[in-house]
């Protein structure tokens, strides 16, 4: 019986060894270096190879021109995105407001609590302001 649970105390410990091993060969592809590497590599495989080792050997001229301009397009990309956010956000307040509730009183009425309350002033048709 020991001698069975001897043998399953090193199994285990032989499994966790190797899953130790992968862990770390895992970690070691993650690294953002393995990662960059790894998608040029895939990148010189394409047929346009050519045309990306002119744009990488331009962008290693003039590393602080293509810094500039990545920047400028991803400001315009976050201001569009905002732009978007804003015209949802408009439409969103005129649905609400087209949703206001409207008064039967004689003549069609949108409600609006802003504004002062009006009614007639001795049963004559005129309205005034309160």
């Amino acid at each position: 019986m020991t001698g069975s649970l001897n043998d399953l105390e090193k199994d285990i410990e032989a499994s966790r060894a190797r899953l130790d091993e992968t862990i770390d060969k895992i970690q070691g592809r993650l690294t953002v270096s393995s990662i960059v590497d790894e998608m040029l590599g895939n990148a010189r495989k394409t047929p346009l190879s050519g045309a990306y080792d002119g744009v990488l050997a331009a962008v290693r001229r003039n590393p602080v021109p293509v810094l500039l301009i990545t920047a400028g397009v991803g400001w315009l990309l976050h201001r569009m995105s905002g732009d978007v956010m804003r015209d949802a956000e408009r439409r969103r307040v005129q649905r609400a407001a087209e949703d206001l509730p409207v008064l039967k009183n004689g003549a069609d009425r949108t409600y609006d609590p802003d504004q002062p309350t009006r009614r007639s002033v001795n049963g004559i048709g005129d309205e005034t302001q309160i």
